[in-house]
């Protein structure tokens, strides 16, 4: 599982702009532990990455 930071980092986008996406629902899923860190799965990351994909 990945934190935000090492999202963001491999991603190359800022913060704000995950948090943002995170609220409208367009970013990769991702799950809350029960001490409030959000961590997201490498599947999940690698499945959205995907769905942006352009089709040739």
């Amino acid at each position: 599982m990945l934190s935000i930071p090492e999202v963001i980092e491999e991603i190359g986008v800022p913060r704000a702009t995950f948090y943002r996406w995170r609220s409208c629902k367009k970013g990769p899923k991702s799950i809350k532990l029960p001490n409030g860190a959000v961590r997201i799965r490498r599947s999940e990351l690698n499945r959205w990455l995907e769905s942006l994909e352009e089709s040739a």
